[in-house]
């Protein structure tokens, strides 16, 4: 990857005659082949339509779990419209039935030009459903604008809306996909009509209002919280009228999945409503009861790590692949996690790599102040104001590693090379199974377990005190454990107190200082320095401060190891084209929600799974989820992974 990512624009030359050569297996008939089509020039349609349902989620709702299952349905309706003109390679949904839904597909007439059928299908179907799924977004207009545009450059009609496809007219295919998926939509558990609302999730606590100190009101320490803000700006900076947004998707664990399987699920009942939950990882630990040592140190991390934001502490690190990635196990007990993060220093166990395999020569030291390196990784894996999600941003990944020039384009890297509309249709077809797919698995989880986040708990334990030190001030079981240097007792005198006498015995923390002490965002940052933990916030702006949803299990750590998986499977390597990948970093021209970065840097990856963990890690800098959440997501989404391409890789043979 390299530079900042933005939508694929081209000349209105290169659209109308984009497309590879688009070539694949055509459908077995009684009249012979066409001659070979010469090799188009620019992007194939697959490519131009992902590009575009990228955008269209920018200008959405920051919907992680809906936006899986709009690139998931977007790319299978691709796919569809490929491999229905192919004598190897199985439909998904044309000419299926899935849980009752059938979208019937009577005998074609066969095209003159299989290439041009595939992409004028293509570009119907994505078409139709882009405008269905995206009618009511803030930026509805602007989405069926550039989708028309993009018709129009490719020669298309968006007047045809035949659906009359047995006549041999590769427009109504294409329409009657897009009719069958938005109807396949509307009963497959998302309640799409509805605008995906829940149904019967109720949240156990009040909201908690960070602008005010402390959390006063919570009910439960183990669960999850809402959130009021005086004004709500999503992460794709859409601001909401609601300034205590709902749960998102604390139910998404019913909807219709890929490749998991029921053998996977286990269903739990509350409240009257049966919560599916795909490979269910147990509950996570608990603030009281046999785990609760294991809950505070975790939580606890979260708040030492907040202390690495600083860009002037001094501290340097290498992060190069010659010391990060290259992680041998992941935990298998929660009793393993203090083994596997650096509690003080922040990081991993990952060892890097000697050499570069592609290249045989080391890779090269890129020295960083620590605090540049993890607010830089706090705000890249977020995805900021221009988000297009945490699956979008794996779809981003995937073009950019498509682009590759030494990518060699075989799948699962081996067999003949791949055209270029071919790569690009099974390619998204299996990454979007498996995005889709870790969204359920990821909110089932968090809809059932409804856990806490760090905002919660860190002031909600600072309300009690410090539970390390019976015989000491503030001393409660339920409190904050004490780490010198990091998580201490304000005492008499001490200048946090400011001469403020009832913050003695109050609970204070070594952490980034927020934004109330921000007051131009181009030229200033925070920093780190002793808080009252009343005060506590995670890295990320005022407008959000902590995502709407339950924590356990991430869903960045789910979402990036699946797609890990499945881009390592698909390429037939488990590392980036080269040997690495690349994002330039400038120095103060990248950060959001403060200034920085202080220097010029790079961020760099071996391999996919490399930048998954990356990513994981990114989610505690930030101050979003303690390592409860974290390896547990990683480990759903390594199965993810595996069983999405698995699947998606017997519909390509045609034994589906």
């Amino acid at each position: 990857m390299s530079g900042r990512y933005v939508l694929l624009l081209v000349s209105a030359a290169a659209l109308a005659g984009c497309g590879g050569s688009g070539g694949g297996d055509p459908a077995p008939v009684s009249t012979p082949d066409p001659a070979p089509l010469p090799v188009r020039e620019g992007p194939p349609v697959a490519r131009l339509w992902n590009e575009l349902a990228l955008e269209s989620i920018r200008n959405d709702y920051a919907r992680p779990t809906v936006h899986a299952r709009n690139l998931f349905h977007i790319s299978a309706a691709m796919y569809d419209a490929w491999a229905v003109y192919s004598n190897s390679a199985s439909t998904y949904l044309l000419g299926k039935q899935l849980d009752g839904f059938a979208c019937d597909l009577n005998p074609l007439a066969r095209p003159g030009d299989v290439t041009a059928a595939r992409e004028e299908a293509i570009s119907h179907a994505v078409y139709r459903l882009i405008l269905h799924r995206f009618e009511e977004s803030p930026g509805a207009d602007f989405i069926a604008a550039a989708a028309g545009d993009l018709m129009s450059r490719l020669g298309f009609d968006t007047d045809d809306t035949s659906l009359a496809y047995t006549t041999g007219s590769a427009a109504a295919l294409g329409n009657y996909l897009a009719d069958c998926y938005i109807r396949f939509g509307f009963q497959d558990g998302s309640n799409e009509q509805n605008d995906y609302a829940n149904t019967s999730y109720t949240p156990v606590n009040p909201a908690i209002a960070p602008a005010e100190p402390g959390n006063p009101d919570i009910v439960d320490l183990d669960r999850w919280q809402p959130i009021s803000l005086t004004v709500f700006i999503d992460q794709a900076g859409n601001e909401i009228d609601d300034n205590e947004p709902d749960f998102l998707g604390p139910e998404w664990g019913s909807v219709r999945a890929f490749a998991l399987e029921a053998v996977a699920r286990s269903v739990y009942e509350r409240d009257g409503f049966e919560y599916w939950v795909y490979h269910d990882p147990g509950p996570p630990p608990s603030h009281r009861g046999t785990t609760s040592e294991h809950y505070k140190r975790g939580f606890s991390l979260v708040s030492v790590w907040s202390s690495h934001l600083d860009p002037d502490d001094g501290v340097m690190i290498d992060i190069s692949p010659a010391s990060i990635g290259n992680i041998a196990q992941y935990p298998s007990t929660v009793e393993q996690y203090d083994q596997f993060y650096d509690y003080f220093n922040g990081g991993d166990p990952g060892r890097g790599y000697a050499t570069n395999p592609v290249t045989g020569a080391p890779y090269e030291r890129q020295e960083v102040p620590r605090g540049d390196y993890t607010r830089v990784l706090a705000e890249f894996w977020a995805d900021g104001p221009d988000s297009e999600t945490p699956p979008g941003h794996w779809f981003v990944i995937l073009n950019e590693v498509s682009d590759h020039p030494q990518l060699d384009r075989r799948f699962a890297g081996a067999g003949a090379e791949l055209d270029s509309l071919e790569w690009y249709v099974k390619a998204y077809f299996a990454l979007g199974g498996a995005m889709h797919d870790s969204a359920i698995a990821a909110w089932g989880v968090k809809g059932w377990y409804d856990y806490i986040r760090p905002l919660s708990a860190i002031r909600g334990m600072a309300e009690y005190g410090q539970s390390t030190d019976p015989g000491g001030s503030s001393y409660s079981q339920d409190g904050l454990p004490l780490v010198p240097g990091y998580i201490e007792v304000v005492q008499p005198g001490d200048p946090i107190a400011d001469g403020v006498t009832t913050n003695a015995g109050k609970i204070k923390l070594k952490a980034w200082r927020g934004p109330r002490f921000i007051e131009d965002l181009t030229t200033e940052h925070a920093g780190v320095d002793w808080i009252l933990a009343e005060h506590w916030v995670p890295y990320q702006r005022p407008s959000l401060v902590t995502p709407p949803f339950a924590g356990y299990v991430s869903g960045h750590s789910t979402y990036s190891r699946a797609a890990a998986e499945v881009l390592t499977a698909f390429t037939g390597s488990e590392y980036f084209p080269g040997g690495m990948s690349e994002f330039e970093i400038a120095a103060n021209d990248f950060l959001v929600f403060e200034n920085g970065p202080s220097m010029d840097m790079t961020l760099q990856w071996a391999t996919y799974r490399d930048a998954a963990d990356q990513c994981s890690l990114s989610r505690i800098w930030g101050g979003i989820h303690p390592p409860a959440d974290d390896i547990p997501g990683r480990r759903i989404g390594e199965q993810v992974g595996q069983d999405a391409f698995d699947l998606a890789r017997a519909y390509f043979q045609g034994l589906i």
